[in-house]
């Protein structure tokens, strides 16, 4: 088999095992009573339960990051499989001590899909498609987001319990990192500079203020996502817009499935241009757009998918700043910079979810149903950050290949 070949099929399996850990990654949402019941939580306790899997997601991006670039993907990557089938199945006890390491589990190995699909990719295909292949990586992820909550939703609904759920998933979790070990390709040695110090890698990487632009600015346009729709999406469009639970669940679904497309095509559209910023700032202005809409919007005035797929849809330019800070920082440290960005990146999620939680909480005073005034007070800070990503957005290094021409002429002219 050729190496192109098998890079390919390794990049593809470690793709649908995105897609796997993102399904999981969003069930939550759509059997919160359920939960609630089996664990004795509130609301605001299950999403908090919920949340435990960015406190593993975030920091061990950091150390899939290295170990790419270190030991390669082939002898990482399964692992990071097994632990989310086994975290699925601690999950799946009822447990709450049991539950919680499980989802930090989830978490933990739940990054060495994105960060080795990643790697994969820039490592082995022509830099022109970076972005195209990170966009369509992330498009496997948020389909499993949307199958999260619009296949899992009706799942639940039929009267499937929800432990067995988490139990068949966490099987499947330890079939897939099987199929990875298996598949991966092998991969040579890393070359000298991957193999020398970690800190020193960090050190170059977190020391770029490009590469600490490219995680906030990522973090502010994913957590409307990660936040309010796949933690508080189908209980708000229930509370404070009145809709029936299988409905709710269709609409919150729309907003993963808006990033399949968002993705690829926001990928697909800055290689294209040779250009990152552009693409960036215009995918986050139509997510502020939609964002201010579902919260402050008349019901009813626009098509009733349309808003959440267009918030998908502009949510995927939240990917392009992992082919920015790749193109920003040294190549032999590509995984590295994956790492950081997406440690970056969920850190805003690990660390603000239970914020978001608070404040809803403190706005309603406890009442339930939710009322959307509360909703409204405790979110519209996150039409601030998306506005703020826009804004850093500006302060970002051209590093399209269309500067890089620019830049090259320029040498020539003046050489």
């Amino acid at each position: 088999m050729s190496g192109t070949r098998a890079a390919a099929i390794g990049w593809l399996i470690t793709a649908v095992y995105y897609f796997y850990q993102y399904t999981l990654r969003s069930a939550p949402a759509v059997m919160m009573p359920e939960l609630s019941t089996a664990f004795g939580l509130t609301a605001a306790g299950v999403a908090s339960l919920a949340g435990l899997f960015y406190y593993g997601y975030s920091p061990f991006s950091l150390v899939a990051g290295v170990a790419m670039d270190r030991i390669g993907p082939r002898r990482v990557v399964p692992i990071g499989a097994a632990a989310v089938g086994v975290g699925a199945l601690m999950f799946a006890s009822g447990n709450t001590s049991l539950a919680n390491v499980g989802r930090l589990l989830q978490g933990a190995g739940g990054v060495f899909a994105l960060v080795g699909a990643a790697y994969i990719a820039t490592t082995s295909f022509p830099a022109s498609r970076a972005a195209t292949l990170i966009g369509a990586t992330q498009m496997f992820g948020m389909a499993g987001g949307s199958a999260g909550q619009f296949v899992v939703g009706p799942i639940i609904a039929s009267g499937v319990a929800w432990n067995t759920f988490w139990a068949g998933m966490g099987i499947i979790g330890l079939i897939i990192a099987v199929l990875l070990y298996v598949f991966l390709p092998a991969g040579g040695s890393a070359p000298a500079a991957s193999r020398g110090s970690a800190a020193h890698a960090f050190s170059v990487v977190f020391r770029n203020p490009q590469s600490i632009l490219c995680g906030v600015i990522a973090g502010l346009i994913f957590i409307p996502t990660t936040i309010f729709d796949m933690v508080w999406g189908v209980r708000y469009l229930q509370d404070a817009r009145g809709l029936e639970y299988a409905e709710a669940v269709l609409r919150s679904a729309t907003v993963p499935f808006g990033w399949i497309i968002g993705c690829p095509l926001l990928g697909f559209l800055s290689d294209r241009l040779g250009r990152r910023k552009p693409v960036i700032a215009g995918g986050a202005t139509v997510l502020l757009a939609c964002l201010a809409w579902i919260l402050y919007g008349p019901a009813d005035v626009l098509p009733p998918y349309v808003l959440g797929l267009s918030a998908g849809i502009g949510s995927g330019a939240a990917m392009l700043p992992y082919t920015v800070i790749k193109e920003a920082n040294p190549p032999e440290m590509s995984g590295t910079a994956t790492g950081v960005v997406n440690f970056l990146n969920f850190t805003f999620s690990a660390l603000l979810g239970p914020v978001f939680a608070g404040l809803l909480a403190s706005a309603s005073g406890g009442i339930t149903p939710i009322a959307n005034e509360h909703y409204q007070t405790a979110f519209t800070p996150l039409l601030y950050g998306v506005v703020l990503a826009i804004v850093l957005t500006g302060f970002l290094r051209e590093t399209g290949s269309g500067s890089r021409a620019r830049a090259s002429a320029a040498a020539m002219v003046t050489s």
